[in-house]
């Protein structure tokens, strides 16, 4: 089952808005900074006294960019060619290469990731293309970024943003201004803080002793599911024959009537206006995204809108709502109908259009009590300590050393913020290293215990020797906010005459950058594509045992039917929209 979170958008206007030149402490609170009181122990990539596990992590990264290279039909190795000719790379002055930490910034909107992959829209691809035009990797070595020893220190994945990240390289510095000229040469998505020299053998996905990486989250997504919903009826029978009734309400207590509320005040005025043959058929379709003609149409829609697209084009209609409208800050939803291939929009279509934007705007308008955002941190405090997560990444038995992971904390901040109407939550977590995924998938596990009053001790479950289908949250929402190099930096101010890989220096710049070209891109892409809310209701609607060990039933009413995955767990990646990875410990997103 794919998220909504995965495919990337058209990036949207960067402008900033009204609400970009907020102050940043007062929008999601704390210090950004924690590196100077946060010296982690000895890293995961560090190398051993005979320095043998630097030497097989090295390897290891080696195989990764090997497998991501362009092969032929043959299966022979597709080698990139040179931009400049032989005359060029021959007539080019020989200048010498200094080993270097970059300091970066970027938003990921519209990016397939992090790391070079031939010439796919990529961050690193953008940065390589920008060292060599600014003069810092020279012609002769623009083919191939190994040539420079590229490293990166944490591989975001697609749409993922970096407030701070490093990668470590041989560049070429000897111009004064070569930061700026590097920044002129890329797009306003991507910046260079700094360039710090290093020892030769440094390397910044060995040498990094932790991460700091930041969630996004719409308050709204801890709301329970409709009652009307697969997910929602389940939570109810489930919860009933497991004797959880009374816990489940009591976990439930502060959001009760929130459904009731919206169906008296917020839909029954639109049905109260359709014809009855009309109203009936509405009704029938109001919670059935898992009927297959309906989605089957749906999707026909979209399709027909992308590949034909004025004969597809989003059609109008005067809206069902209310005859009093609400006010615009009350009521920023305006969705648009597709036309569906082989028959024209009608009555049906609209009010169902209107009843969805009525939805999605009740959603947006619940600010999170008290009770809920602790009943979220209690549950992130489950995550603190190293745990084995296997759960929650691809293809990673339980058994593999590799899944066990250090998280040092996982915060949510206690003054939320409002955003084009919408209440947002920050999620900052403190880890040695992650896994593809993991993040998100925590994220997601948490998120849907609390809006499903689910046991904390499910969490517990999900480090045990079992197959738990967790689907990660929408990667419009994460991002990293700065790595942690303090063994490095203790020992490049002491032995080594270097300066200390530090982010602090540039806080005002990065702040800038952070509002403008990430939390504003987050925050306008949630708004016109309503990201959080398809992804929760693709779960509650998703007519399957996979989530049900949200209910009091657990993992024994979850377990994946064999006849239905082929015998196969792997088909509970697919279904989750994870079958196609196949490097779990390359990056995070």
């Amino acid at each position: 089952m794919a998220t909504n979170g995965e495919s990337s958008s058209a990036n949207p206007s960067a402008g900033g808005g009204s609400n970009a030149g907020q102050d940043r402490k007062q929008r999601f609170g704390g210090s950004r900074f924690n590196s100077n009181n946060q010296r982690g122990k000895k890293g995961r990539g560090g190398k051993s006294s005979d320095g043998k596990r630097g030497e097989k992590r090295e390897g290891t990264n080696d195989w990764r960019e090997y497998k991501r290279r362009k092969v032929d039909s043959a299966g022979e190795v597709i080698e990139a060619k040179n931009p400049f000719s032989k005359d060029e790379i021959a007539a080019e002055e020989r200048r010498p290469k200094r080993k270097v930490a970059v300091m970066i910034g970027y938003s990921g909107t519209g990016y397939k990731g992090m790391q070079v992959n031939g010439d796919e829209p990529t961050i690193e691809r953008d940065l390589f293309q920008a060292f060599i035009k600014a003069g810092a990797i020279s012609k002769a070595n623009a083919d191939d970024p190994r040539k420079s020893s590229l490293a990166r220190c944490a591989r975001t994945d697609k749409g993922v943003h970096a407030a701070g990240n490093v990668i470590s390289l041989k560049l070429i510095i000897e111009d004064e201004d070569i930061v700026e000229k590097i920044n002129e040469a890329l797009p306003e998505q991507i910046r260079i803080w700094g360039i710090q020299r290093t020892n030769n053998s440094f390397n910044c996905y060995q040498y990094c002793d932790s991460r700091f990486y930041e969630y996004l989250l719409p308050s709204y997504c801890l709301l329970p599911p409709h009652p009307q919903t697969f997910l929602g009826q389940k939570l109810v029978e489930l919860n009933k024959e497991y004797g959880y009734e009374d816990q489940y309400h009591a976990n439930m207590a502060d959001v009760k009537n929130f459904w009731a509320e919206v169906e008296e005040n917020d839909i029954k005025p639109i049905l109260a206006k359709l014809e009855p043959e009309v109203r009936a058929a509405v009704l029938e379709r109001i919670h059935s995204m898992d009927d297959p003609e309906a989605e089957k149409e749906e999707a026909a829609a979209k399709d027909e809108a992308k590949n034909d697209a004025p004969a597809a084009a989003e059609q109008e209609a005067p809206s069902t709502a209310a005859a009093e409208p609400k006010p615009a800050a009350e009521n920023p939803v305006v969705l648009t109908s597709a036309k569906p291939k082989g028959r024209e929009l009608g009555p049906v279509d609209f009010a169902l259009r209107d009843i969805k934007a009525a939805y999605i705007n009740a959603k947006r308008r619940y600010r999170i009590t008290p009770e809920r955002r602790a009943r979220l941190q209690d549950a992130l405090n489950k995550y603190v300590g190293t745990r084995n997560f296997h759960n929650y990444t691809v293809q990673k038995p339980y058994g593999d050393p590799s899944a066990k992971r250090t998280i040092k904390s996982f915060q949510v901040n206690p003054t939320p913020v409002i955003i084009n109407n919408t209440e947002w939550l920050s999620l900052k977590v403190h880890g040695q290293s992650f896994m593809m995924h993991q993040i998100r998938k925590m994220v997601g596990l948490v998120s849907l215990m609390v809006r499903c009053g689910t046991p904390l001790d499910r969490m517990d479950e999900s480090y045990r020797d079992n197959k738990m289908a967790i689907p990660k949250a929408p990667g419009l929402g994460l991002l990293l906010e700065h790595p942690v190099f303090g063994n490095y930096n203790r020992r490049a101010s002491d032995n080594l005459g270097r300066a200390e890989i530090d982010f602090e220096r540039y806080a005002d710049k990065m702040g800038a950058f952070k509002d403008k070209e990430i939390y504003q891109r987050i925050f306008d892409v949630e708004e016109k594509e309503n990201t959080f809310h398809a992804f929760f209701n693709q779960i509650d609607q998703f007519k399957a045992n996979h989530f049900l060990w949200l209910t009091a039933g657990g993992l024994k009413v979850a377990e994946i039917n064999k006849e239905e995955s082929g015998g196969k767990s792997e088909n509970v990646d697919k279904q989750l929209g994870d079958e196609d990875e196949e490097d779990p410990d390359g990056g995070q997103g």
